[in-house]
């Protein structure tokens, strides 16, 4: 859910400032900028919450802490990506791969209960899919119309 009010705040404070600054609307800008900082956020939590993000990796990859600082690199390098105009197509359609591919992770986190702060499985539960299955929906649409769609 944090994430998700990164991503609406920055777009709305970017929004604004590209229209005061410009005096144009640039909502594809806006929704760059705020995609770029919601993965810049959630970067940091591959980072600082590593042992329960290895957690949530499904049993069938190995390397799991591996995994999960790599992931967060490319979140750091996709974030890089989407405000270079040169590199944002490409970057656009990696990322909407990479939401795709992380969704295993964040299903297999609700369905065993993973706490992705702490490891444990005191985490949200099942219930959290109706939330988290919609949102990176939402993600996927937001990157293709921020940087793909022209």
């Amino acid at each position: 859910m944090k994430p998700l009010i990164v991503l609406f705040v920055v777009f709305g404070i970017s929004a604004l400032a590209i229209k005061l600054i410009t005096r144009q609307t640039d909502y594809q800008l806006a929704g760059r900028i705020a995609m770029a900082c919601m993965l810049l956020f959630t970067a940091i939590g591959h980072f600082i919450f590593a042992r329960g993000m290895t957690a949530m990796v499904p049993d069938f990859l190995p390397f799991k802490s591996q995994v999960v600082f790599i992931t967060g690199v490319l979140e750091l390098a996709f974030a890089l990506g989407l405000l270079l105009p040169k590199y944002q197509y490409v970057t656009a359609w990696l990322l909407i791969i990479f939401f795709v591919l992380v969704l295993p992770a964040n299903i297999k986190a609700a369905l065993d209960h993973i706490n992705y702060q702490t490891g444990e499985a005191d985490g949200p539960g099942p219930s959290y899919l109706w939330l988290r299955v919609p949102m990176q929906v939402l993600f996927i649409l937001w990157v293709y119309l921020s940087a793909v769609k022209h």
